[in-house]
């Protein structure tokens, strides 16, 4: 039988608004010199500050069971972490452990992280930030870690953010942050293997799902790779399921499945850019459903934000020498997905003058574009304009497949190709447009079959 080890019984008072984290971390101290076991948090509000698992700790919210987290940066210890790639100090997050193995957080209670102070202070008072924000759960180079059942509020940056981690299960997870809240990302894995996340709602103010491997100044490239995504909905933010921009250790072996998108700003979305290096490949997406989206895909080797991302090296369209610096997207395929009221574009695929996007197929995808569009970029890219109402937008692509594909209430061509080699349509279809359907010259067209309609 497992062994319980109830808070209360460690001096927690429930409703009290005192702080409860020296007994939930003298809780799971009594656990971990038993060789672990159940940390228990029973029904009520517990207050806590940043709290330390071991390895082999379940910590376990029964339902009722709050959770919530100082915002007293005097309540969380620095720590050496990695922030957006680069290793760093950092506070360290309201849950957070490193080098552990089979760890879990369990229960239908609920983690609130309070981040509305943190969110104003990074809005308008940086220089108040000792070190970046807190993360909700996040854990460095541990093994067999699993988030299950659990409903995650208001983090204060990112809210679950496993690190140079493997075997990791998230399901059945609720996240929720305000629409507008600062890179408040949903489920961002980096630089881990076997990952698999099944069966969450996340609403949130930056991407939903987020696949890192680190910046071109992370000390070690360790890949992120071997990763399952189904049975999600998501809403909001910049991104359903987002690989990069920080992927200089690789990206690969990643399948997304069974998942609608509501009102994010773009739904697959790939970013990279010079500097970077890295290669996103082998990826497979199927069974999707978006609604209300800026863009349903997007690959783009110009992604201009983060350090350095405004020098010409970056935004130069004239071709570079391909070194371990150049970034590389391939074999990348999409199947059986719907996207209705689509803003901007059908998609976006923007490669480098030397690095084009490549290996790339589309089959039985349906794209009707909103009636009343909202104008807006398809990705971030120097001197793209915004857009609505277009069809594919591609750029430096080769090897490039459509198969029955159809764009419907677009402006301009379905496929808007420059500088492509051999891309291929076959059964595709374009449906009230609202001007005679063309194709872009610039283009080596093979094998088209396709059958436009006014």
């Amino acid at each position: 039988m497992q062994q319980v080890y109830n808070i209360t019984d460690f001096g927690a008072q429930r409703d009290s608004g005192v702080l409860a984290t020296s007994a939930i971390n003298e809780a799971i101290a009594a656990a971990s010199g038993e060789g672990g076991g159940r940390v228990y948090i029973p029904a009520g509000r517990f207050e806590s500050g940043a709290i330390f698992l071991k390895s082999n700790i379940e910590l376990h919210l029964s339902p009722g069971a709050v959770l919530s987290f100082s915002t007293d940066q005097a309540d969380y210890p620095v720590v050496a972490s990695r922030w957006e790639g680069v290793r760093q100090q950092v506070y360290a997050s309201c849950i957070y452990g490193s080098d552990l193995v089979n760890i879990s957080i369990t229960g239908s209670g609920t983690l609130e992280g309070n981040g509305g102070p943190w969110w104003d202070v990074f809005r308008n008072r940086r220089e108040e930030l000792a070190y970046p924000r807190p993360k909700l759960i996040s854990f460095d180079r541990c093994s067999r870690v699993t988030i299950k059942d659990v409903t995650l509020l208001n983090s204060p940056s990112w809210t679950v953010n496993p690190i140079e981690c493997s075997n990791i299960t998230v399901d059945n997870v609720s996240i929720l942050n305000p629409a507008d809240s600062p890179n408040t990302d949903g489920i961002n894995p980096e630089s881990c293997s076997g990952v698999r996340i099944s069966n969450c709602s996340i609403d949130v103010g930056d991407d939903c799902i987020a696949i890192k491997a680190g910046t071109e100044d992370t000390a070690e490239r360790i890949p992120c790779e071997n990763i399952t995504i189904t049975n999600c909905t998501m809403a909001h933010g910049h991104g359903g399921v987002v690989l990069g921009s920080e992927m200089s250790g690789d990206i690969r072996n990643v399948v997304i499945s069974n998942c609608i998108f509501k009102e994010t700003d773009r739904g697959i979305r790939m970013k990279s850019r010079r500097g970077r290096g890295g290669t996103i490949e082998d990826i497979r997406i199927s069974n999707i459903v978006m609604d209300h989206v800026l863009c349903p895909f997007t690959m783009n080797l110009y992604y201009f934000c983060g350090p350095r991302g405004k020098e010409k090296y970056v935004w130069d369209k004239n071709p570079y020498p391909v070194t371990d610096e150049t970034p590389c997207f391939r074999r990348v395929h999409f199947a059986n997905i719907t996207a209705r009221n689509v803003h901007a574009a059908a998609g976006f695929l923007y490669g480098l003058a030397e690095q084009y996007v490549s290996e790339i197929t589309f089959s039985n995808v349906d794209i009707s574009m909103a009636e009343n569009a909202v104008p807006g970029h398809p990705d971030m890219m120097t001197g793209m304009e915004n857009m609505h109402n277009r069809g594919f937008y591609l750029g430096n692509v080769r090897d490039v497949k459509f198969h029955q594909v159809t764009v419907e209430n677009h402006e301009g061509p379905a496929f808007y190709i420059e500088n492509g080699d051999r891309v291929e349509l076959t059964g595709c279809e374009s449906r009230n447009t609202r001007k005679p359907e063309q194709l872009e010259e610039r283009v080596t067209l093979t094998g088209i079959d396709l059958n436009l309609k006014e």
